[in-house]
């Protein structure tokens, strides 16, 4: 370790000039084991090891005995020169007296050198020789970020005692097999039967800083569902491996101005939920394939959130709580193709646009409300002609229970292709769907680390047409539009440690064809729609990044014949 010399000769002048007066020694004596003492730390993190230090101390030791030797010799010839007595020894040293603040304004100013060259020289070396601190490594290190969390879940299915068998088909099985009689006995939706299973999830990401304010992203996940709202994994597959399939492949951009302010966030591939919403509307498993972006106005004075604030991010347990950024109005704007049809100029897309406003309370109390529309196009089943199968399209790719279906192939006109003993050989949507959407949440932190948070939400679809129905498919289908959801969370927003914990109560209401029954929620009712009832839960935190959760989550039909569920999830989480 070597000090800028002119930077300290007049400070070290003054110190060997005061050296005989009292106190002096000692002054030294805590500058050399200051010195020490920050060897030895540098040694107990790890930046530098026990024999690069030992080599250091000694090499300084060496040192000062040749300046110090070098310095008396070189008092002894101008001694010598000038005739004192002594033969070159020097005489009596008459010391100036030195002022305290002076004291403290040179020990501070020898303390700032020599921390600010230690630092540096440190540094200098680390990176020469690859030490284990980040400026120490290559560049292309630095800019990516690896992430992931593992849950293993066990699920129980119980239904309600006057559920009865073989009252709710199972039109996506019947689409894939061409008719019920083709079907078979997976015709007909399990309501009777109580279902245990053991399920796990595995995901991991990775991210790239591309350039200031430009990454890309992947993430690998498990799933033998093949599903775009759960990516579980069932055990119980020993004939088979797990399935790996990639989640999510994207690129964003992070608009930051010169005085620090986040206007925009822009993102195309594959990506996380960008809205403001709860599970009603989009499982949280559910990923975006497309274009969107988030564009934010400060509108207040700009807001330091406390520390570990909603911290969470964008997703809040079952609730995205958006992209933006406190005291800001905010919109989301975005396009997604659902289905590229090959013969077709008219693909599946959803087109969406949600606007609202980021406020924060002093430092602890955050309001996010948001009005969104979401615009389905083409997801509406057209019959086929007879002797045609050109409609075929119109079929959805993935839906699960719950929406008004329509056929498309019937023996009516594809007696070729269906039995004369079908009823219907392939179903789609009745209704199309242009959803009206509010949510409102609000979260108070006041209690330390713990929060109160009220989130409402209401849906309503506004593009189904009685009219429409029947002049396209011949079938009166009364509107069941509405959807809405209240919930109260209380603890932490994130788990993080032993001792976190946070509970919830929620009611929930989804009327047949109030939202599209493919990105609902998987777990309540088993997905879809025409379902309501409650849910509640507890989160427990384990260890670091370990916490365990159950909930309870009873369902009713709202419509039709009886069909009632109780699930039960007991999960174990990681996070790294």
């Amino acid at each position: 370790m070597k000090a800028d010399r002119k930077l300290l000769a007049a400070p070290l002048a003054l110190i060997l000039a005061s050296t005989a007066a009292a106190g002096e020694k000692e002054e030294l004596l805590k500058l050399k084991n200051t010195t020490l003492n920050l060897i030895d730390i540098l040694v107990q993190q790890g930046i530098i090891d026990k024999s690069k230090a030992e080599d250091m101390i000694k090499q300084a030791e060496t040192k000062a005995a040749a300046e110090a030797k070098a310095e008396a010799a070189k008092e002894e010839q101008v001694a010598a020169k000038q005739g004192n007595p002594g033969k070159g020894k020097p005489g009596p040293v008459r010391v100036t007296y030195v002022p305290d603040f002076v004291k403290d304004e040179i020990r501070a100013e020898v303390s700032k050198e020599l921390r600010d060259e230690v630092v540096k020289e440190v540094k200098s070396q680390a990176k020469t020789e690859k030490w284990g601190v980040p400026a120490a490594l290559p560049d292309w290190v630095n800019r990516f970020k690896l992430s992931g969390d593992f849950r293993v879940r066990f699920e129980d299915q119980l239904f309600a005692d006057d559920n009865q068998e073989g009252s709710y088909l199972n039109w996506p099985v019947i689409n894939e097999d061409g008719g019920i009689t083709a079907a078979g006995e997976d015709a007909f939706l399990n309501t009777t039967v109580d279902r245990q299973r053991y399920r796990i999830r595995v995901r991991l990401g990775l991210e790239a800083q591309i350039a200031d304010h430009f990454k890309a992203g992947i993430r690998l996940a498990t799933s033998n569902d093949r599903s775009p709202i759960s990516i579980n994994q069932t055990l119980g597959q020993y004939g088979k491996q797990y399935e790996v399939a990639l989640d999510r492949a994207f690129l964003q951009y992070d608009h930051v101005d010169g005085k620090g302010t986040d206007w925009f966030t822009v993102w195309a591939g594959r990506f996380a939920n960008p809205w403001l919403s709860t599970d009603n509307l989009f499982d949280p498993d559910l990923s975006f394939e497309g274009f969107a972006g988030t564009f934010r106005l400060p509108i207040g004075p700009k807001a330091e959130l406390a520390q570990d604030f909603f911290r969470s991010g964008p997703q809040y347990r079952q609730i995205n709580m958006g992209f933006s950024t406190p005291n800001t109005a905010f919109l989301t704007l975005g396009a997604f193709p659902l289905q590229e049809i090959e013969l077709e100029s008219q693909d599946k897309w959803l087109w969406a646009a949600q606007s609202g406003l980021d406020w924060l309370f002093g430092t602890n109390t955050r309001v996010k409300a948001g009005v969104a529309y979401y615009d389905y196009k083409n997801i509406v089943a057209q019959p086929n002609a007879l002797g045609s199968r050109r409609n075929d399209w119109t079929a959805p790719e993935f839906f699960t229970k719950g929406n008004s279906l329509a056929a498309i192939r019937s023996p009516g006109n594809d007696p070729d292709g269906c039995a004369v003993n079908e009823i219907v050989c392939l179903v789609g949507l009745a209704s199309d769907f242009n959803i009206v959407d509010a949510m409102f949440a609000l979260d108070y932190g006041g209690f330390g680390e713990n929060h109160v948070m009220f989130t409402a939400n209401y849906s309503e679809n506004i593009g189904f047409d009685e009219k429409e129905i029947l002049k396209r498919t011949g079938e009166t289908i009364k509107p069941k539009t509405t959807a809405f959801q209240v919930r109260l969370d209380v603890g932490r927003p994130e788990i993080r440690k032993f001792g976190d914990w946070s509970t919830f109560f929620a009611y929930k209401y989804l009327e047949r064809d109030s939202v599209l029954d493919a990105f609902t929620d998987s777990n309540f009712h088993l997905a879809g729609t025409d379902a309501k009832g409650w849910m509640a839960g507890m989160v427990y935190g384990l260890a670091k990044n370990t916490w365990a959760n159950i909930r309870w989550l009873s369902a009713d039909e709202i419509d039709g014949p009886p069909f009632g569920v109780d699930v039960l999830l007991v999960d174990l989480n990681a996070r790294f």
